[in-house]
Order: C-alpha cells, then sequence, then structure tokens
C-alpha cells in the first residue's frame, strides 16, 4: 500500500499495548490493529494506520493492552450450572456421588441450553473467545454457541455407559456423526470426538473413534492421567498404564487433546513431544480436588504443545482463565523447583496460541497476525492493581484480574464493549441459573 492509498476497512483498534503472542514475548507500543470482514489485516504502528485506513468504526483504548482472546482449551460449560453443588471432595467420590447422580436427574436440553448461556457470558466478560467442549447433547450446545456468536469445538461424547444423550455405542457415534455433519461450514464451530476418559471407554470404542478421527480429521479430547489411582487401577484392568494402552491403540499422535496428566514418566514426556500430542493444563481444578501436578514446566522445554483451561464449574469454580494462567505459571515453578519455569510469556502463549493449535485452529486464531481472525481481547492496566506497569506480560498474567478485560471481539464482532455485554440479556440469564439453583438444591437434600 502506497503512502497515497487510503483503504476503507471496518475496524480499527488503536491500543496503548499489542501484545501478538507471536512473535513470541514481543509487547509493541502504540500500535493500531486494521480489521475488515472479521480478518486481521494489519499490525502497524497507530500513527500510520491512521494515514492508510480510513475505519467505519474506530476504537481508542489509551490505557489497554489488547491481546488475542484467551482459548479455553477444557470445558464443561452446561456444568457452570453445578457450581459449588459438591466441594471440598476427592474426585471419584465426587463424581460418581454427587455430580453423576445430580446431571442423572436434570441432564437435558434446557439445563444445556441454559448452562452454555452462562458460560458465554462468563467467558465473554474475562477475556475468552473460545472454548473446547466437552459434554453431553453437543446438538444443543452447538445452536446455543451460535446464536450467541461464539468460538467453540464441540465435543462428540463416547462414554461406555447410557446417558440421556445415548443408551449404546452404536448410538454415540451415529449421532456423533450427525452433529459433526450438521457443523460443516459453520464459521465458528468445529467438532472433536470427546471419549471420557481411558477408565470409562473399551477398546473397541477407542479403535472406533482413531478410524473416524482419521476419516473426518478432527481431534481426540481426553482426560487422562488425572490421578494416582486413575494409573493403578488401570495397570491392573489392563496390565499397562492408560498412556500405554492409548500408545496401542494408535491413539498417541498429532490429533489428541490429553487432558489434566498430572502423572507422567519421563518416558511418557518424550513420547508426547515425538507424536505431537498436546497438553491441557487445569491447574485449578487439579488442585481443588487434589488431583496431583501436572509436570508443565517438563513438557514445555520437552517440546510438547501445552495449553491451559478450567475444567468444569463444578470443579474450579470459575472460568477465569487469567486466574488460570497466574495459577499455571506458579504451580508450574513450585513443581519445577525452579522460578524461572513457565515465564509470564509462555504462559500467555499457553492460553491463546498453544490452544488454538491443539483444537485444530493455529491457523486461524490464538496470536494477533494478518490473515487470522479477529478475536481479541483488551484489557484495561490503568488500574490501582496493576500499578506501576514496568513488564506488560508480567503484569497481564501475575497482577491483572478478569474484572479489567474491557472490550471483546469474536470474528471481528464486538461482544463485549466498557463491559457491557452485547445482544447478551444477563437479568434473564440470572434469574434462569437461580430456577436451577432451587431446583437441583431440592432435589439434592436428604430426605
Amino acid at each position: 500500500m502506497s503512502s497515497n492509498d487510503i483503504r476503507d476497512i471496518d475496524l480499527l483498534i488503536e491500543a496503548r499495548w499489542v501484545v501478538p503472542v507471536e512473535p513470541h514475548g514481543v509487547v509493541l507500543d502504540d500500535h493500531a490493529v486494521a480489521i475488515d470482514k472479521g480478518e486481521i489485516l494489519a499490525i502497524l504502528p497507530a500513527d500510520e494506520a491512521r494515514q492508510h485506513y480510513a475505519p467505519r468504526e474506530r476504537v481508542s483504548l489509551s490505557e489497554h493492552a489488547l491481546i488475542p482472546g484467551l482459548v479455553n482449551s477444557h470445558t464443561h460449560n452446561p456444568m457452570t450450572l453445578l457450581r459449588g453443588l459438591a466441594d471440598d471432595l476427592p474426585l471419584m467420590v465426587w463424581l460418581q456421588e454427587h455430580i453423576w447422580p445430580a446431571e442423572g436427574r436434570v441432564m437435558g436440553p434446557d439445563f444445556i441450553r441454559d448452562g452454555v448461556e452462562l458460560a458465554v457470558a462468563e467467558m465473554i466478560r474475562g477475556g475468552t473467545t473460545c472454548a473446547n467442549e466437552n459434554y453431553f447433547f453437543p446438538d444443543v450446545i452447538a445452536a446455543t454457541y451460535r446464536q450467541m456468536g461464539f468460538r467453540a469445538v464441540i465435543g462428540l461424547p463416547v462414554i461406555d455407559f447410557p446417558t440421556p444423550w445415548a443408551k449404546t455405542s452404536d448410538e454415540y457415534f451415529q449421532r456423533a456423526e450427525e452433529v459433526h455433519d450438521s457443523l460443516r461450514g459453520e464459521p465458528l464451530l468445529t467438532t472433536a470426538f470427546a471419549p471420557h476418559a481411558p477408565y470409562t471407554v473399551s477398546d473397541e470404542n477407542f479403535e472406533r473413534i482413531r478410524v473416524l478421527s482419521e476419516q473426518l480429521d478432527i481431534p481426540v479430547h481426553l482426560h487422562t492421567h488425572e490421578t494416582a489411582q486413575e494409573v493403578e487401577e488401570g495397570k491392573a484392568r489392563d496390565g499397562v498404564r492408560p498412556f500405554e494402552r492409548l500408545q496401542k491403540l494408535g491413539l498417541v499422535n498429532e490429533r489428541l487433546i490429553a487432558v489434566h496428566m498430572t502423572q507422567l514418566t519421563d518416558g511418557e514426556i518424550a513420547a508426547c513431544a515425538a507424536a505431537g500430542v498436546s497438553v491441557v493444563h487445569c491447574p485449578e481444578s487439579n488442585l481443588k480436588l487434589a488431583s496431583g501436578f501436572c509436570p508443565a514446566e517438563k513438557l514445555r522445554t520437552a517440546g510438547v504443545n501445552v495449553c491451559i483451561g478450567t475444567d468444569g464449574c463444578a470443579s474450579n469454580n470459575d472460568l477465569d482463565m487469567f486466574g488460570e494462567m497466574r495459577t499455571a505459571a506458579m504451580l508450574a515453578k513450585a513443581v519445577a523447583g525452579d522460578a524461572a519455569a513457565f515465564d509470564a510469556a509462555s504462559a500467555l502463549r499457553a492460553a491463546t496460541l498453544n490452544g488454538a493449535k491443539a483444537i485444530g485452529l493455529g491457523e486461524k486464531i490464538g496470536s494477533i497476525e494478518p490473515g487470522k481472525r479477529a478475536d481479541l481481547a483488551a484489557v484495561r492496566l490503568d488500574d490501582l492493581e496493576t500499578q506501576p506497569l514496568y513488564h506488560v506480560a508480567s503484569q497481564l498474567v501475575y497482577a491483572t484480574g478478569r474484572h479489567q478485560v474491557s472490550d471483546v471481539w469474536i470474528d471481528g464482532k464486538r461482544k463485549l464493549a466498557d463491559k457491557t455485554l452485547i445482544g447478551i440479556d444477563v437479568e434473564a440469564i440470572r434469574d434462569k441459573a437461580r430456577g436451577w439453583r432451587e431446583q437441583i438444591a431440592a432435589e439434592d437434600a436428604p430426605e
């Protein structure tokens, strides 16, 4: 573009700092991002941008950092309606005696829709623009994300027992393929197989997943090596650790999104790196359930793509990716015994570009680069809690709260403007959540 050319565009965002994530660790002072038809066209100094672009909308962020929208790489967002239902319990007691029975009583399309609506509102307000979803009724989940204009990977659940979604293995696979086919061409929605865990999915079903994952070219999103108990019971049942079982079944490859991974040998870490596995670190859920510590820095330095997820609100209890970044960075330092481990720039990358790569969207989102979609979040950094400011990336990870997110765009469309949600009825969502609380609390009450 010559100095005399002025291009009409949809949007120009001018920010005090632009943190593109790629190149790694870079912070650009007084830059602008030019956007048209949802695509990032250029990142350039703000004064140059004014000479080259005539935007239909100009947004000036004088005290803000503009970052890629955060990617929550592991969620169960309908479970937002179970937030705080059964706290301070170990994983299997929590799951088998409280969560599964509660789900059995309420799971259905209305519960799914209302939970996702609540989650989307919370995520947008916290700067998250994409979620890797893992729950039942993926058709309803997809419809809700579509209606709310939120980017998501829709998990296609497989588990070896009947649920309100499907009764048999054949039905799980039939319905998974139907949902996958229905979402072809959707601009904001893709799919992944979501087998629950090695202890709830048979070899036969894993083999079907492997074949279909290859044929459809979609990821496999799987809880595994979450606790020491899971690994020991897997060895007793199958004669090998769960990860080795997955290797023998052909599932340890570049499509595998392995969630939690708190129990790993050096050999398993090397195998993940060699195979191109992505690992989702869910530090706060793992801490709350006392599941163990993911060796995030060992994985990162071995070359594994490490990303960050919140898990569901029944075990976290929030969808706060800023809090998750901070916990991930600090926990990694303690586990590694190294204060330099999992530095701020690496934590931010894990919550953005690495997550996008894990879910197959690394060419589309996760960094602020020309040609990518405009999934962006603006974070106001002039609050007292983030003063004085010496290093932007460090401040974002170690001192910033999600309440400082001011503006959010998904695919170039503004979803949050000066902390106000756009096109979302907050009072209606709040009323629905309270209605579910009354119903679930009454049903959960002892007789």
